[in-house]
């Protein structure tokens, strides 16, 4: 992996076992205390043990959970000092927790109820909620979907490192795409493959429209290549399904990208909705895949109207830059414009009434749901063609 950019803290971490190992703790899980994971949690575990969350090797402590919430930095272990912006818990119930006491191993099963991982568990602590809704996501408003999760989770929380058994914990899944789902090591190989020294990575949960597209070409002018790298882990209910948008991107690929400069892979995290804080949870994350850059738009990881339209941006320019490691590339909001004839931003074109096109998500899914396409100016018409097959059935 020489010459690309070094993971999180120095080192990319690895807690996926091989099959020898495997077997042996699927032996040992037998007889363990059963913790059945949340979708975020499963994600989490998956994210852990491929290194995407590096320089974590396990479930966060208090000392790291405290610290986070309040600096943005962790507090122990390999890592302490670094850039860490939203806590990683394995929170539990009272009842549960009482059957995993300090010192004890634990056999952690996905929700489709595969064994994920074997934890060692190292401590436990209270799950501090009204510490952690407030600092990760600027409010404690119930009606937050990230607010919403933290506050439904356990109220005592397992710190410990982990051994992954089995990475993808449902591989049989619609959300699965295996053909996809490279891990940092396997993404740093294939950069180094293509000799890419600078890679900007592109993170969406919603199919690419134009102006996402515009955002992405102006990266490849930049870089030698572009991840397209969409999160396929828990979202909101409403999203659009990861497999319809994987066939957006698919498509659109191609059809407007040069292939040799453009890749896709799938990120198996969970969405937390957490805006500035998780965009710059996104972009370490990148940089654990081997990123340079990291492409952060108009309300990153937004949700409704609980964060401004550049508070990410904001967020990145109170961090030092040797600390994170990965370079932000911040951009306007974008749109085609009629009179020139092609995509600008407030930096690239005077504003104009009436000028450019601007559509509203509940426009646009109503045209989708009428099997009408949206302005070719918003969206290629091959991933509107995905996205009205999926509205329409």
């Amino acid at each position: 992996m020489q010459g690309l950019i070094s993971a999180h803290g120095g080192t990319l971490v690895n807690r996926a076992v091989d099959t020898g190992g495997a077997a042996a703790l699927a032996k040992e899980a037998a007889g363990l205390p059963r913790l059945t994971l949340s979708a975020k949690q499963s994600c989490d575990l998956e994210m852990i043990g491929i290194g995407a969350f590096s320089p974590l090797s396990g479930f966060m402590g208090k000392a790291d959970f405290e610290r986070v919430c309040r600096e943005m930095r962790l507090a122990s272990g390999p890592g302490a000092g670094q850039v860490w912006p939203i806590p990683i818990l394995l929170a539990v119930s009272k009842e549960q927790a009482a059957k995993s006491p300090v010192g004890s191993r634990a056999a952690l099963y996905a929700p489709s109820g595969v064994l994920q991982a074997v934890m060692t568990v190292a401590e436990q602590f209270a799950h501090d909620k009204t510490l952690e809704a407030p600092s990760v996501f600027r409010t404690e408003d119930p009606a937050h979907p990230g607010v919403k999760q933290v506050m439904d989770e356990g109220d005592v929380c397992l710190a410990g490192p982990v051994d992954v058994v089995r990475v993808c914990a449902d591989p049989d899944g619609p959300e699965a795409f295996l053909d996809f789902r490279l891990t940092p090591a396997q993404t740093r190989a294939e950069f180094t493959r293509r000799g890419w020294k600078t890679v900007c990575a592109f993170q969406t949960r919603n199919p690419i429209h134009r102006a996402h597209e515009y955002l992405c070409k102006v990266a490849q002018e930049i870089c030698d290549g572009l991840l397209i790298h969409p999160l396929v882990g828990e979202t909101k209910p409403g999203d659009v399904p990861a497999a319809v948008r994987m066939e957006c991107y698919k498509v659109l690929i191609e059809n407007y990208f040069v292939k040799e400069r453009t890749m896709l892979s799938v990120m198996p995290g969970a969405m937390r909705y957490a805006g500035p804080r998780e965009a710059v949870l996104h972009s370490l994350i990148r940089k654990n895949y081997g990123c340079t850059h990291f492409i952060v738009g108009r309300d990153h990881a937004g949700v409704g109207n609980y964060y401004g339209t550049y508070d990410a941006q904001r967020l990145f320019d109170e961090i030092d830059p040797a600390s994170l490691g990965i370079e932000p590339l911040k951009f306007e909001h974008s749109a085609y414009s009629r009179r020139a004839q092609g995509m600008v931003t407030a930096k690239t074109f005077p504003k104009i009434e009436g000028d450019q096109v601007n559509l509203s998500g509940t426009a646009v899914r109503d045209l989708l749901a009428k099997g009408e396409r949206p302005p070719p100016e918003f969206s290629r018409p091959e991933v509107a063609d995905v996205l009205i097959r999926w509205a329409r059935e």
